[in-house]
C-alpha cells in the first residue's frame, strides 16, 4: 500500500506558476506509475498528467500540454507537477494517484489508479 499527500496548491494570478508535490509513503513508490488529476466544482475528476515508474515516459491531457510538466524523484518518494502559464480554467482541486500495475502502461483512466491523495486546491484568478 502507499499513502499520498499533496502540497503546493494556492492562489495565483493568471499567467503565473505553481509547483505541486505529492509525497508517498512506502518502499514500493518506485514501482508505481503516477498520475495527477483535477476536479473543478460541479465537474468530474479529469486526467492531467501521468509518469512511468522510471520517469522515462510521460503523458499529458491536451488542455495542459506545453504548460505543465510532471516529474518524479524516486529517491525522495515524490512526484511533482510544475504548472506554468496558469489559466482561470485550471482552477480545481488537484489529486495525485498511484497505479500499482505499471505493466499496462500510462493511463488517463481514473479506474486504473488504486491509491489517491486528499487533494490540494489551486485557484487561478
Amino acid at each position: 500500500q502507499v499513502q499520498l499527500v499533496e502540497s503546493g496548491g494556492g492562489l495565483v494570478q493568471a499567467g503565473g506558476s505553481l509547483r505541486l508535490s505529492c509525497a508517498a509513503s512506502g518502499r514500493t513508490f518506485s514501482s508505481y506509475n503516477m498520475g495527477w488529476f483535477r476536479q473543478a466544482p460541479g465537474k468530474e475528476r479529469e486526467f492531467v498528467a501521468a509518469i512511468s515508474w522510471s520517469g522515462g515516459s510521460t503523458y499529458y491531457a491536451d488542455s495542459v500540454k506545453g504548460r505543465f510538466t510532471i516529474s518524479r524523484d524516486n529517491a525522495q518518494n515524490t512526484v511533482y507537477l510544475q504548472m506554468n502559464s496558469l489559466k482561470p480554467e485550471d482552477t480545481a482541486v488537484y489529486y495525485c494517484a498511484a497505479d500499482e500495475e505499471p505493466g499496462f502502461g500510462l493511463s488517463s483512466r481514473r479506474q486504473r489508479y488504486e491509491y489517491w491523495g486528499q487533494g490540494t486546491q489551486v485557484t487561478v484568478l
